[in-house]
This record gives C-alpha cells, structure tokens and sequence, in this order.
C-alpha cells in the first residue's frame, strides 16, 4: 500500500484512513475541513488500496454487483496499517468510507488500538457481518456511523438492505455501551465523500 501523510509528523493525535485512487485528489480538501476548528495539531495517514475488494474484506463473500467476488484480505491489511501505529504515547482513530469503512469497524473488533472508529456510509450489507457485531465485542469506545438517505433505495436487492442494517447496527452498538452516533446525510453513496468523512472524524475528536 502506498502510504500518504498530511498535518504534524509530530501531532499526538493521528487518523488512519483507508482510501481508494479515486479518493486522493480530496484528501487536501478533507484534511482541512477536519483542522479548520481544531486548535490541536493532527496528523492524517491514508493508506491508498489497490484491490478494494480483497484487501478491506473481512471474508469471502459473493460478488454483489459486477462479477468481482471479495476476498479476506481485511487482517493483512490492519497488520500493515498497526506497522505505523506503535507510538503508545500516541491517539489513534481509524476511519473510511463505503467498504474503508466496514473495515475500519471490523479492524475495532480485532485491536483496541483505535479510540473512535468513524464507519461512514460503510458497506453494512456485506453478508454476516450484523451477526459478527452481534457475536463478538468491539474494543473502540467511540463510533460514529452515517449513512445517505437514498442509499438503501436500490434496485440490487443485498444493497437495500443497508439502511435496516446500519440501524441494527447502531443499537447493537448501543446496547454493548458504546458512545456512539448515526448521522443522515442527504443524496446517494456517491455524493460528497470527503465531506462526510470529515464529519466523521470531527465527532470522534470532539466527543471521545
């Protein structure tokens, strides 16, 4: 993975983001909408993926859309991204969107590296992953969640199921005590990602 860094080398607080190519061009525009109002230095570090669908998948599964199937990679993935998180001294938050942030909240249920985990628009359809959060305990204090208000009304009958699960989710999050919200934002999955991901990470600053 190619590794990208923005703010103070030296800040103690540090966002990992995991993002795709088409991402890149607005993590400028992303960063400063999270350091507009924080008088605190912050560090962000993306990791760019290049098989999307194998590297940030927790476990096999079915194509959903196309004929592109996903892999576990997800375990290999965090094993490189903790590479960069071994300064103790230091807070770290993981955060992404679409399937970047599905793993970010499978990764809290592996490690309690991260303080907060901002899960924004996250692929919550994937097969089983409801009954893993229901089954296991998640090790980060802070989630933040959000979804598009149009984005459970697809015609692809597994995607549909987005907005019953991410409500699922939430009081699954809820019920085991976690601090934790989920934000509506308004438009489909493809509008606006940086800005929704940079309410994430506002959130999880601010309240954890």
């Amino acid at each position: 993975m190619r590794v990208y860094e923005y703010g103070k080398a030296d800040a103690d607080k540090v966002l990992i983001q995991p993002v795709g190519k088409e991402e890149l061009p607005f993590l400028n525009h992303e960063f400063a909408l999270i350091t507009r109002d924080m008088a605190e230095p912050l560090r962000l570090i993306a990791f760019e993926v290049e098989n999307w669908n194998f590297e940030l998948s927790p476990w096999k599964a079915p194509a959903v859309f196309g004929k592109e199937e996903f892999g576990d990679g997800a375990a290999d993935t965090l094993a490189e991204i903790q590479k960069y998180c071994d300064d103790k001294s230091k807070t770290y938050y993981i955060g992404g969107y679409s399937l970047a942030g599905l793993f970010a909240l499978w990764a809290a249920y592996h490690t309690d590296l991260f303080k907060g985990v901002a899960a924004v628009s996250p692929s919550i359809w994937f097969p089983d992953f409801l009954q893993y959060m229901k089954n296991n305990k998640i090790q980060s204090a802070n989630v933040y969640l959000s979804l598009g208000d149009k984005e459970e009304k697809t015609r692809n009958k597994i995607m549909a199921t987005v907005g019953e699960r991410i409500r699922e989710a939430y009081q699954t999050l809820k019920d085991d005590g976690v601090n934790g919200i989920l934000e509506w934002n308004a438009g489909n999955h493809f509008k606006d990602a940086d800005i929704r991901t940079a309410s994430g990470f506002i959130w999880l600053l601010e309240k954890s």
